[in-house]
């Protein structure tokens, strides 16, 4: 894992990577997450064995989004990713190795339904995976009479948490990702940072603090309607604990938000409108840190665990991977004055934000 230092740019090609695909989380005990993904949040079971439950979102064609593995230590197993072709695959394995990443090939994959893939500890420290074979099951968008209100429709994003955001940045810009939009302060500190390969504002962000960690999985609905149900749902089960942060919505991707918590901690962010980012010269947002806008459009308070807590994340052994803690300002440091007591306004705008051209 590289700590804190400039990531060398390879020579090999990226791979060409299509969209954030599933996470594997590890849980402790598995019939509590189904009661939790499947009962209450409504996800669609698409196969279930003694010790792993394969979930996906209505509006999915491959195999799940979702796989929950029970396990001693709750953390996260892979961030996987879908790329475009099967050469991408190749091109991912060449790509890290130069990197002088740890690899790992499965031509079976990795998890069910999915065909060849490759499974890296990133730069970083995570354990990304890319795959493209994957088996299809069926779409079910328009079985409106087993979706419900709250139904949730797609895979989003992920949220990993790291403390050097620049150099974490240059990384994933290197592989492929947009930059969309960041938050930094009058010294240039870049305290969070989102990046996309689909047409919208993210597919994962980082977020500087204590890490490698995942912050969160994001799955999408189609309207705020449907998260405002899920929000009367959770109270008429009397299970509004799960409830974090929100319903809100975001400066930030100017997306309505709602932020639970599982049974065993991992967070989950249900999600709906954000933009369109897909032109090559789609500016990037920049916010100032201590605008609280920017994570609240409302100008709600953000509870600390949000700033505080994470899920470990696993190298491929599936041994938890050691914190490197963040020496530069933290978020947490800034923003706990700033959220719903302080706004700074500087700069040429009275919204807090600066549009820049991404180049």
């Amino acid at each position: 894992m590289n700590e804190l230092g400039p990531i060398p740019t390879p020579e090999a090609p990226a791979p060409n990577i299509l969209r954030c695909a599933y996470m594997e989380i590890v849980v402790s005990d598995l019939a509590a997450s189904r009661a939790f993904y499947v009962d209450t949040l409504g996800l669609v079971v698409t196969k279930e064995t003694d010790d792993a439950l394969y979930l996906r979102t209505f509006d999915e064609f491959i195999h799940h989004n979702l796989v929950l593995r029970e396990g001693p230590v709750p953390a996260i197993a892979a961030f996987a990713y879908r790329v475009r072709s099967p050469e991408d695959v190749d091109k991912a394995e060449a790509y890290y190795r130069e990197l002088g990443c740890k690899t790992l090939r499965k031509a079976e994959g990795f998890v069910d339904g999915i065909g060849d893939a490759v499974r890296v500890e990133d730069p970083l420290g995570f354990p990304y995976e890319f795959f493209y074979e994957c088996d299809h099951v069926e779409r079910m968008c328009w079985d409106y009479d087993k979706q419900g209100p709250g139904a949730l429709v797609r895979l989003d994003h992920f949220n990993q948490v790291f403390p050097d955001v620049v150099n974490g940045s240059k990384y994933l810009e290197d592989l492929g990702f947009r930059r969309t939009e960041d938050i930094k302060d009058d010294e240039d500190v870049t305290y969070a940072a989102w990046f996309a390969r689909k047409h919208t504002v993210h597919d994962t962000a980082l977020t500087g603090g204590d890490g490698p960690r995942m912050h969160h999985i994001a799955f999408a609905t189609h309207e705020k309607h449907n998260i405002l149900y899920i929000c009367d749902k959770l109270g008429a089960l009397r299970q509004s604990d799960a409830i974090e942060r929100g319903p809100g919505r975001h400066g930030v991707s100017n997306a309505f938000y709602l932020y639970l918590r599982d049974p065993d901690g991992h967070r989950v962010e249900i999600y709906t409108q954000d933009y369109y980012t897909g032109d090559p010269d789609n500016p990037t947002i920049t916010w100032d840190v201590h605008d609280n806008q920017r994570r609240d459009w409302w100008g709600h308070l953000v509870v600390p665990s949000w700033y505080r807590d994470a899920s470990l994340v696993l190298d491929l052994e599936g041994n938890p991977q050691p914190l490197v803690a963040r020496h530069e300002p933290k978020e947490l440091d800034v923003t706990i004055g700033a959220d719903g007591f302080s706004y700074t306004r500087k700069g040429d705008t009275d919204k807090g934000f600066k549009v820049g051209m991404q180049l």
